[in-house]
């Protein structure tokens, strides 16, 4: 071969050599990127070319899947209950992806999890179509019905959590959405969730996770769990060093109680009428440093609380002033938490100081219906003692005997609570927040411990509070938790 044909020859084999190289790196290496890609529409094809696994409640289907003859997708989500769910489903769409359960469960909902291989294997085998598997929540209808109606056209949130082992047993958020409404990849399906983003009431964040309010009184419990377990209070009837007027401290403004006789009252009595003064000076004596272990403990400032949907961090200040620890114990100035944070406060306290992580996954399970995973119980902390959460237990039923939480009162059941009415805005001049935290207890334990925040209402401002508002919510979502186990 003489030199120009072998040097043509060397470089059609480097051509061709480099063509077998790209041709692996696509196909191997690039492969799990490219099958990923949001631009690879066989991948979308794929996904809802079967019907897709159910989001199960209470043993029934809370989703479907529907055929379609107008797209080149063969089936499409649908919900039973759109709205009602959706802060516990998320969405899947043909056009827009998914999220919540729907995002992170749906390998198994699609049948394409690995742990499916021989579910899929034997498909092929017996000619049988291919079909996703289900997620069994931990959620109780009666409780999510109760908690979505009470809402009604409030602004607001409820998490409700069993205390024992931590399943979540209700998530509401209103206002809410149907994701039924854009499950396809037409025009109109478009529209309809354009008009959700654009809606001032933001009716596609799910509140009981992701908003975080100021919690005001409510996060007086856990001012009072930080002064019990770091022993600035030994006996929860004894009169406090309080003095009325209280000031603020590094300032000369007084702290302003809502009811009177606050000076030296006692823990007990503190938590009954919602003394500002004695747990701002509560909060002071502790310290802004212990203030925010206890507060850790039970889960503020951890960014990745999952349920398996990601809260949002609930905020405790690591490095406010003194005068802002003494407003952040009585759940204002920055402090900031989310409803499922609460609800998990008033649960440790109700489970006398146990702590469990908060989930609302009960099971995964293949087309054939056998178990590919199950969740159980997991401890998280032990945010506060036995003996002090019996204390406290003891201060959140006075509370609801004869207190500011009397609307939240169950006929033969021990309530524990506490309201709250939180400012915000500028000069606190928006309208406030209502909040109500409580648990129900029986003879075997606590079934059930429920956070409610009304965010906005049609009440006056004068008629907000949370006593009025939110503790109704909170006792029909006990009442439904408790009808349940009957």
């Amino acid at each position: 071969m003489n030199k120009p044909l072998r040097r043509i020859a060397i470089f059609c084999g480097l051509l061709v050599l480099a063509l077998m190289i790209r041709d692996n790196w696509i196909q191997y290496v690039r492969a799990d990127e490219l099958n990923a890609h949001k631009y690879n529409r066989r991948v979308q094809i794929e996904r809802y070319a079967y019907e897709r696994g159910n989001i199960i409640v209470d043993g029934k289907p809370v989703t479907g899947s529907v055929a379609t003859t107008d797209s080149d997708f063969k089936y499409k989500r649908t919900y039973v209950d759109g709205p009602m769910w959706a802060p516990v489903t998320g969405f899947a769409s043909q056009a827009f992806d998914a999220n919540q359960i729907e995002k992170l469960e749906d390998g198994i909902l699609t049948g394409n999890d690995d742990r499916l291989f021989f579910d899929r294997t034997m498909a092929m085998f017996t000619g049988e179509k291919k079909k996703g598997g289900d997620v069994v929540t931990t959620l109780n209808g009666k409780a999510q019905e109760a908690a979505f109606k009470g809402l009604g056209d409030n602004k607001g949130a409820v998490a409700a959590i069993d205390p024992q082992t931590g399943k979540i047993l209700a998530l509401a958020s209103t206002p809410s959405y149907d994701p039924s409404g854009f499950a396809g990849n037409s025009l109109k399906d478009s529209e309809n969730r354009q008009k959700l983003l654009n809606d001032k009431d933001k009716p596609m964040v799910n509140r009981a996770l992701r908003e975080t309010y100021p919690p005001g009184s409510t996060f007086k419990v856990l001012t009072a769990a930080a002064a019990l377990e770091h022993g600035v209070v030994t006996d929860i009837n004894a009169a406090t060093d309080t003095p009325e007027p209280y000031f603020i401290p590094l300032s000369r403004k007084p702290m302003v109680n809502q009811h009177g006789g606050c000076e030296k009252a006692s823990l007990n009595r503190a938590l009954e009428v919602s003394c500002n003064s004695v747990f701002a000076n509560l909060g002071d004596k502790v310290g802004r440093d212990k203030m925010v272990e206890t507060a850790e403990k039970f889960g503020f400032n951890n960014p990745e609380i999952d349920t398996p949907v990601r809260a949002a961090s609930s905020v405790y200040d690591k490095n406010m002033d003194k005068g802002g620890n003494a407003l952040s114990s009585i759940g204002q100035f920055n402090t900031a938490t989310t409803p499922l944070q609460m609800a998990m406060v008033t649960a440790a306290i109700a489970n006398d100081g146990k702590l469990m992580k908060p989930y609302m996954i009960d099971q995964l399970r293949a087309p054939n219906l056998d178990i590919v995973q199950t969740f159980e119980p997991e401890e998280m902390s032990r945010p506060l003692s036995q003996e002090n959460a019996q204390l406290l237990q003891q201060m959140m039923e006075n509370v609801v005997e004869k207190g500011t939480g009397t609307k939240a009162q169950i006929s033969d059941v021990t309530v524990g609570g506490k309201t709250g009415t939180a400012q915000h805005g500028v000069g606190n001049k928006k309208r406030p927040y209502a909040w109500f935290v409580s648990y129900a207890k029986t003879d075997s334990g606590s079934p059930v411990a429920v956070a409610v925040v009304v965010e906005d209402s049609n009440a006056s401002r004068d008629e907000i509070s949370g006593g009025g508002l939110a503790a109704p919510i909170a006792k029909k979502v006990m009442q439904a938790v408790l009808d349940s186990k009957e």
